[in-house]
C-alpha cells in the first residue's frame, strides 16, 4: 500500500505505525485491570471500543475500583476527554472532514493521533499522520484490552498480587508525560492536594470527581487571564 507514497509520506506512516503500535499494546494492562475493578470482559472491552481515551478509562476503573458509582467515574472520564475537543478544534483545517466521516473520525482524536498530525508541514502528511496512527492504536489497544480483561478473569483475587494499586499506577504512567510545563504541574499538584484532603469528607469517587472540576476551571482561569 505505501508503494505510492513518497519518501516523506512513508516515513510519516512508517512513524504512526511505531507509535500506533507501541502506545495500543498498552491496552493490554487496562484490559486486566478491568475485572479488577469489578467489570466483565465484555464491559472492559466495551469501554475501549466506545470511550477509547486511555486516561479517562483508567480514571473510570479508579473511580469504581475504590467504590465509586459508575455515574462518578463517567463525570471524571469526561472531564479528563474534554481537553479532546479543544484537539479537535486545531486539527479542523487540517483534517477537513465533513459529512458523516466527522463522527468516525472525531472518535481518534486522541493526543497521539492529535501530536502526529499537527506537526506535519501539509495537510496531506497531516491527514497520514492522523489517521494511521489513531487507526493502529484503535485496532491495536481493543485487540489487546480484550486479551488482558480474559486474562484478568483468571488471576484469583487482584488486591493479593497487587493489581487494584495497579490501576492508581497506570493512570499516572499515562498522566506523567502530560505534566510538560509548569502550569501543567500546578494544575495536577492542586487537584491532586483537594481530592485528597475531601477523602475524608466525601463518597468514594467524589474526591476524583471535585479534583478534576478544580483543574478545569483552573485552567479556564489561567488560560483567561494570560495572553501567551
Amino acid at each position: 500500500m505505501t508503494a505510492a507514497l513518497s519518501p516523506d509520506e512513508r516515513g510519516v506512516v512508517r512513524d504512526s505505525l511505531g507509535v500506533g503500535i507501541g502506545v495500543g499494546l498498552y491496552g493490554v494492562t487496562f484490559g486486566a485491570l478491568g475485572p479488577a475493578a469489578g467489570l466483565s470482559v465484555w464491559q472492559t472491552s466495551a469501554l475501549s471500543l466506545l470511550a477509547f481515551t486511555g486516561a479517562s478509562q483508567f480514571a473510570f476503573l479508579g473511580v469504581i475500583g475504590s467504590g465509586g458509582s459508575p455515574l462518578a467515574g463517567a463525570i471524571t472520564s469526561v472531564l479528563l476527554g474534554g481537553r479532546n475537543a479543544f484537539y479537535g478544534i486545531s486539527l479542523a483545517h487540517r483534517l477537513r472532514v465533513r459529512g458523516g466521516r466527522r463522527l468516525a473520525t472525531a472518535h481518534l482524536v486522541i493526543d497521539e493521533s492529535t501530536a502526529m498530525a499537527i506537526t506535519r508541514p501539509t495537510d496531506r502528511l497531516a491527514r497520514l499522520g492522523f489517521y494511521w496512527t489513531g487507526l493502529t492504536i484503535f485496532l491495536v489497544w481493543n485487540l489487546t484490552t480484550a486479551a488482558g480483561a480474559v486474562a484478568g478473569t483468571s488471576i484469583g483475587d487482584p488486591e493479593a498480587i497487587g493489581l487494584d494499586g495497579a490501576v492508581v499506577a497506570a493512570f499516572l504512567g499515562l498522566l506523567w508525560p502530560r505534566l510538560d510545563s509548569a502550569g501543567a504541574r500546578l494544575l495536577g499538584v492542586t487537584a491532586a492536594a483537594l481530592a485528597l484532603l475531601l477523602v475524608p469528607f466525601t463518597a468514594p469517587g467524589l474526591p476524583i470527581m471535585l479534583g478534576g472540576l478544580s483543574a478545569v476551571a483552573l485552567a479556564f482561569v489561567w488560560g483567561g487571564g494570560h495572553d501567551d
